[in-house]
């Protein structure tokens, strides 16, 4: 069968100074769109597979904008919702702001996205189960729960009915800090764990060592964010130990070494082993979106049945090159020319 793709988020408009500018002192801004899932859905869809993305924008320009660039790129956006003043009362597109960092100075977020129209609809009425029959795969995150409550109970709906229908589900906690605290995405996202096939991440979740007894602590308490095979391995272990459920786990290594020169490899869990990839050496030109790249090159890869080895050299290798791409999503439109960068063949092609 073939796959069928589709994810649920929050697209918004990005709003950057050129040059590496400060936004205290520019002038002029370059607008584009972005948001986890959508640069998710649109990675894919670049790279062939039939991806949709389900959201909720205001009929009005910024909206309409929105959902162009991303059938652009040729992202299926039938199920929107264009919502009114009366369904969605501030009626607006979230915006965020992106300082470029530069050298020693890192990039800085600043988000603009409170009472959004996503945020605002009501889904109470709404036939997900109707919108998932549809497809073959689900991907959510941890940013669309932290943004109100209705959707934390829309993440968790569609995860459940994702799971009753026989999707694969794939997950990101990708925590914000700007939208809510630690603790509290730790305790949400950890109640989306049964629900998920494919794991993005090692965080933001509870790994008790004792569900009766937390003063004992987490599993991953002690793991440093650059582990090593066998801090990582044991981790690994213990995530599916408890959510038996949990195939495939995926997580990107990052070694921070100026804001502009970073290095990154990936740990994988598949088919009850540990799998590690090769670690590439970069310059940045531009950060935001870097994981969901990755989410979305494990995503590719696991769809076109790649070895493990080659899945976890495909997922790095499709976050390293869109750090070499400005704007939110990675564009690559040939899984070839993310394949040879894996394989770290830099050479000019003719």
């Amino acid at each position: 069968m073939e796959n069928k793709f589709i994810t649920i988020g929050e697209i918004m408009m990005r709003l950057t100074p050129p040059n590496y500018e400060k936004i205290r002192v520019t002038q002029t801004y370059e607008a584009s769109f972005g948001g986890a899932e959508a640069n998710i859905a649109l990675a894919l869809a670049n790279l062939g597979i039939d991806s949709t993305f389900f959201t909720v924008v205001p009929d009005n320009s910024l909206g309409k904008s929105a959902i162009r660039m991303l059938r652009s790129y040729d992202v299926h956006c039938s199920p929107v919702i264009r919502s009114t003043k009366e369904e969605t009362p501030t009626h607006r597109l979230g915006t965020y702001y992106l300082e470029t960092g530069f050298g020693i100075r890192p990039s800085q977020v600043t988000y603009d996205r409170k009472h959004s129209a996503f945020s605002e609809y009501d889904f109470s009425e709404y036939d997900l189960r109707k919108l998932l029959s549809e497809f073959t795969w689900l991907h959510m995150s941890g940013i669309t729960p932290a943004l109100s409550e209705n959707l934390k109970k829309l993440t968790l709906d569609s995860l459940k009915i994702a799971k009753e229908l026989g999707l694969t589900v794939s997950f990101d906690g990708n925590f914000r800090s700007a939208l809510w605290t630690w603790e509290e995405a730790r305790e949400f996202c950890t109640m989306c764990l049964p629900y998920v096939d494919v794991l993005c991440g090692i965080e933001p979740y509870h790994l008790w060592r004792d569900d009766n007894d937390h003063s004992k602590g987490d599993y991953k308490d002690d793991i440093p964010l650059q582990p090593t095979f066998e801090q990582q391995d044991e981790v690994f272990k213990r995530f599916v130990e408890k959510y038996p459920n949990i195939k495939c786990i995926g997580r990107h290594v990052r070694y921070t070494h100026s804001g502009t020169e970073n290095s990154l490899k990936a740990y994988l869990w598949l088919h009850d082993k540990t799998y590690e990839s090769k670690l590439f050496n970069f310059t940045i030109l531009d950060r935001v979106g870097g994981g969901d790249a990755f989410a979305s090159g494990l995503i590719y890869a696991m769809m076109k049945n790649y070895s493990p080895d080659d899945i976890v050299n495909f997922a790095v290798a499709s976050s390293v090159i869109k750090h070499t791409i400005r704007g939110d999503a990675n564009i690559t439109d040939d899984a070839r020319t993310i394949r040879n960068l894996m394989n770290m063949n830099y050479d000019i092609k003719r």
